[in-house]
C-alpha cells in the first residue's frame, strides 16, 4: 500500500504474500483515478466492481482519509466508507487538493516509518486495508497520538508544497509576503515564493478534523489535540531564506522568503513528543483534559495526549492489531529498542551469515568519474525467533 509495502518485510527476514493494490485494472489510472482513455467501458464497469468488492472485504474497523493515498481521488470521493460529508464535499470540491493529500500521505506514512524502523511497533501499514494501520489505532495509544499527529503534519507539508509549486488552483505564495521586514541582520524585501502554510493549515484543519466534530467524546477530542500538535509542528519549523544582492556578492541588499523545512524536522520533532506524551483522561464538563497522574504536569497545545497504555507487540495479537515481532531483525550489540534482547522480548534470536556485495577500492578517475570494485563480504543477521506455539495462540 502507498507503495510502502516493502518496509514491513525489510525489518523482517520472511514476508508473507500479500496482494498488490498494483493490480490489473489500477495500473491503467490517470493522476486524479479517472480511467485511461484506452480502456473499454467493459473494463471500467470491472474496474469499479473491483474497488466494491475490495472495499466489501476489507475488514471494517474505522475508515480513514489515510487511504486516499491507496486510490485515486474522484473513486474515494464517491465510495470509500468512512468520509463524513464535509469530509466527502471538500473531496468532490478540491481533486488537485486531494491528489497532494494522496501523494503527501505516502510521504508521512515513510516519514513514521523511519522514526519506529528501531521500535517494536514499526508503523506498519496493511495492504487492502482501507484502515490503514488496522486494529492498532483502536486503542487511545500513544502510538495513535502519533499517527494523528504525524498524518495531520504531512497533510499541511503537501498542500503548502503544491501551492508553492503552482499545482492547485486555489492557492499559490504566501500573499501577505510583500514589501520590507527586518530580522536580527537588518532590512530585507520579500521576493521569491514564501510557502503559504496558513492556508495548508487552514485546509488541513477542515479537512482533518472534519470527522471529529461529528461525535462528541473523549477519543475524537485526543484526536483533535493531537491533530492540531501535528499541524503547529509543520510551522514551527518555517525558515527565512535570503538571497543576496550587491558588488562581489556582497549582502547590501537581501531578498528573502519563509520556506518550509525538510519534513523530517518534523518527524524528528514528533517523535519526541511521542517519547514524552502525556496520560490523560477527559475532564468533567468535556472540554479538555486532566492529568492521570497528578505528579505529572499539565499537557500543553504542544504535547501529545493518549488515554489507554499501549500492548508491548511482542507477540501477533488481531485483538489489538499487534504484529509480533517474529523474525524482525535486531541488532546483536545494541542495548536500545533495537536490541535483540529488548526487540525479541526475551524470545532470543537466530543468525543467519548472508553475503553482501558493496561497493569498494573506489578511485578517482580524471574527469570526473569515480570508479569502484564491487566486493564481496560476509555478515551476519540476527533475526527474533517465533514464540512457541502454545504462547502464540493465547494472543490470537
Amino acid at each position: 500500500m502507498f507503495g510502502l509495502s516493502k518496509v514491513q518485510g525489510s525489518s523482517r527476514i520472511y514476508s508473507k504474500p500479500t496482494v498488490s493494490t498494483g493490480a490489473p485494472g489500477l495500473r491503467h489510472l490517470s493522476r486524479t483515478g479517472v480511467p485511461s482513455s484506452d480502456g473499454s467501458n467493459a473494463s471500467s464497469r470491472l474496474y469499479v466492481a473491483f474497488i466494491i468488492l475490495l472495499l466489501m472485504l476489507t475488514p471494517r474497523v474505522d475508515s480513514s482519509w489515510w487511504y486516499i493515498g491507496a486510490l485515486g481521488a474522484r473513486v474515494i470521493c464517491d465510495n470509500i466508507p468512512g468520509l463524513v460529508n464535509k469530509q466527502r464535499q471538500l473531496c468532490q470540491k478540491h481533486p488537485d487538493i486531494m491528489q497532494s493529500i494522496g501523494e503527501g500521505a505516502k510521504e508521512w506514512i515513510r516519514e513514521c516509518q523511519h522514526q519506529f524502523r528501531h521500535h517494536r511497533w514499526n508503523c506498519s501499514t496493511l495492504d487492502r486495508d482501507h484502515t490503514v494501520f488496522g486494529r492498532v489505532m483502536l486503542r487511545s495509544s500513544r502510538e495513535a497520538a502519533f499517527v494523528y499527529a504525524i498524518s495531520s503534519a504531512g497533510v499541511v507539508y503537501a498542500i503548502t508544497r503544491a501551492c508553492s509549486q503552482g499545482e492547485l488552483k486555489t492557492c499559490n505564495c504566501d500573499p501577505h509576503k510583500r514589501g520590507r521586514a527586518s530580522d536580527d541582520r537588518g532590512d530585507f524585501d520579500w521576493g521569491g515564493c514564501s510557502d503559504n502554510i496558513n492556508y495548508g493549515i487552514k485546509f488541513a484543519k477542515a479537512f482533518v478534523d472534519a470527522k471529529e466534530k461529528t461525535v462528541k467524546d473523549a477519543r475524537a477530542l485526543m484526536n483533535l489535540h493531537n491533530n492540531r500538535c501535528g499541524r503547529m509542528a509543520v510551522k514551527r519549523f518555517m525558515k527565512l531564506e535570503c538571497k543576496c544582492h550587491g558588488v562581489s556578492g556582497s549582502c547590501t541588499l537581501r531578498t528573502c522568503w519563509l520556506a518550509m523545512s525538510d519534513f523530517r524536522k518534523t518527524g524528528d520533532y514528533l517523535r519526541k513528543k511521542y517519547n514524552g506524551a502525556i496520560e490523560v483522561t477527559m475532564n468533567q464538563d468535556g472540554t479538555g483534559f486532566a492529568v492521570t497522574n497528578k505528579d505529572f504536569r499539565k499537557a500543553t497545545k504542544n504535547d501529545l495526549v493518549y488515554f489507554e497504555n499501549s500492548p508491548d507487540y511482542c507477540l501477533m495479537d488481531k485483538a489489538a492489531g499487534s504484529l509480533g515481532t517474529a523474525g524482525r531483525v535486531c541488532n546483536k550489540s545494541s542495548r536500545g529498542t533495537d536490541g535483540c534482547e529488548v526487540m525479541c522480548c526475551g524470545r532470543g534470536y537466530d543468525t543467519t551469515r548472508v553475503k553482501r556485495i558493496t561497493k569498494c577500492e573506489c578511485k578517482f578517475k580524471w574527469c570526473c568519474a569515480v570508479e569502484c570494485k564491487d566486493c564481496e563480504e560476509s555478515v551476519d543477521v540476527h533475526t527474533c525467533k517465533a514464540p512457541k506455539r502454545a504462547e502464540w495462540l493465547d494472543q490470537t
